[in-house]
């Protein structure tokens, strides 16, 4: 199931389907350099993958990186009491059931500090999406900030994603621009993440941008 993107950097892929359109969910892996795990936006809980997991290190960290990404957490929370689990601020409002380590910004846990940077992104509050960057392999980490979804969709997926404004092309949807309150605060955002020296782009939704990465997501915000 886990695929290696990088040293020390995987990706596993799932089937997911939201109002009818079939996304997929990527859940990415980093191994720190005490030879613990960081999850980023996990996919279903399930032994056969906390098996393939161990392999690579202890599972020690799991992200919910916006306030959307909550459908297989509870699964995690009650199967891995031992794990610390952190969540895009403004996670709790929308899940007041889940109960977490700590809530997650611009600054990165003693963890993980130089080995991934972060940022919350501005202006979307309904979102609050924490965007990552692996700073080893020049990896961008997004969840729902956009998507890159192409032609093996099926037929309904490509007319709902064509209609949502992303499909066959790495852009964010509609429903995400809904999202966007305050354009200025969240164009300062993208410019923070665009300093950040990144090619590859790994997406919760979509394929991966192995390079070019830094050009396409300016593009892709052109609008702003």
């Amino acid at each position: 199931m886990l695929t290696p993107v990088a040293p020390a950097l995987w990706a596993v892929n799932t089937p997911l389907t939201v109002l009818g359109m079939s996304i997929g969910h990527r859940m990415t892996v980093v191994r720190l350099p005490d030879n613990t795990l960081w999850l980023h936006s996990p996919i279903a809980y399930s032994e056969a993958l906390v098996d393939e997991l161990a392999h690579l290190g202890q599972l020690a960290h799991v992200v919910a990186p916006n306030c959307l990404h909550d459908t297989y957490l509870s699964g995690w929370l009650a199967a891995c009491p031992h794990v610390r689990f952190h969540a895009a601020q403004g996670f709790s409002h929308h899940r007041p059931d889940l109960k977490f380590s700590s809530f997650i910004g611009d600054t990165p846990l003693p963890a993980w500090d130089g080995v991934l940077d972060q940022h919350l992104m501005r202006g979307a509050p309904r979102v609050n999406e924490v965007v990552f960057l692996h700073r080893a392999s020049r990896t961008l980490i997004l969840t729902d900030l956009c998507f890159n979804l192409g032609p093996e969709m099926p037929l309904l997926s490509r007319v709902l994603l064509t209609l949502n404004g992303c499909y066959c092309q790495f852009a964010p949807s509609r429903l995400l621009r809904s999202t966007i309150k305050d354009r200025a605060a969240f164009r300062d955002s993208l410019t923070h993440i665009l300093h950040w020296d990144f090619d590859r782009i790994i997406l919760s939704h979509g394929e991966i941008i192995e390079n070019g990465g830094c050009q396409m997501l300016r593009e892709a915000f052109a609008f702003l």
